[in-house]
């Protein structure tokens, strides 16, 4: 009998590195890390467990069988984490992507926006995580304003995909959100055309020819200051925001914006890119578009 893949993931070194010292970085967690990083959240051992099991046969397997010519293989089970176990992310990763190309983006143009928040305004989304739900809704409602401001269409509607990070490149807390949009707003009635029927979910499909109302060249500066003041605002709604920190809406700190620099020499602002029909990822050019 056959093992479905021949993987030993015991023998990788983020697996040794976890089975290891995760024990004693649990132990160790309230006296050195919680004053700075607030207490162990649940779900943080749930993953690391979860990893440590995944791909162990010993933890439970499917046994596949072929009616036809009776082979059969033990397929072991799989944590189906993301981020975190390399394996299951990557497929994630690639199953999502297909299935975004395939059913979700419509054949137009697409642009890469990230909206990102100062260093000063992290501690409060890190110490009440439930606000990174509104970070996301303030950046949609930001980027579907500016759309319609931009083209002069107030009932256009934005195609967006966004997803959030938590970690900046040195795995730091570093909350920003992350935009693949449609370059301009969809007509949902376009001249001409019959009212459509509602459609299940099940079995959405990209539309063939959408009317698409294109973006021209566009300043940023309108964005970044929308979703700053929506950002602030939320803060000091709550009473979360420090007099320090509400001071930094003024023109010379930036509360909220596009992007938030690696150190201080680069500029405040990541220019967006323009991507070709149906790619799901842009890379920053030297220009706004």
């Amino acid at each position: 009998m056959q093992v479905y893949r021949a993987r030993n993931p015991k023998k990788s070194p983020l697996w040794q590195c976890a089975h290891r010292h995760y024990n004693e970085l649990e132990e160790a967690y309230p006296e050195h890390y919680q004053p700075r990083y607030g207490r162990l959240r649940p779900i943080i051992p749930e993953v690391v467990h979860k990893f440590l099991d995944c791909g162990n046969l010993e933890r439970g397997f499917a046994r596949i069988r072929c009616d036809h010519c009776e082979h059969e293989y033990l397929l072991d089970f799989s944590c189906k984490s993301r981020w975190f176990c390399p394996s299951c992310h990557q497929k994630n990763v690639q199953t999502t992507a297909r299935f975004i190309l395939d059913h979700i983006l419509a054949p137009v143009p697409h642009r890469h926006y990230v909206l990102a928040i100062p260093r000063m305004l992290r501690p409060y989304f890190q110490r009440h995580r439930h606000l990174l739900k509104r970070l996301c809704a303030l950046a949609h409602e930001s980027l579907a304003e500016y759309l319609r401001a931009a083209l002069d269409c107030p009932k256009g509607v934005p195609g967006v995909i966004m997803t959030l990070h938590t970690f900046g490149e040195y795995l730091d807390f570093h909350p920003h959100v992350h935009a693949l949009v449609a370059d301009g707003l969809f007509l949902r009635n376009p001249p001409d055309s019959p009212p459509q029927a509602s459609t299940p979910a099940s079995s959405l499909q990209p539309p063939a020819g959408p009317a698409l109302l294109p973006l021209p060249e566009s300043p940023l500066k309108p964005l970044e200051e929308l979703f700053r003041a929506k950002v602030i605002n939320l803060l000091v709604g709550r009473n979360s925001c420090l007099p320090s920190a509400s001071r930094s809406s003024t023109p010379g700190n930036t509360a909220a914006s596009t992007s938030t620099p690696a150190n201080p020499s680069r500029p405040s602002t990541r220019p967006t890119s323009k991507t070709s029909p149906n790619t799901s990822s842009a890379t920053p050019s030297p220009s706004k578009r």
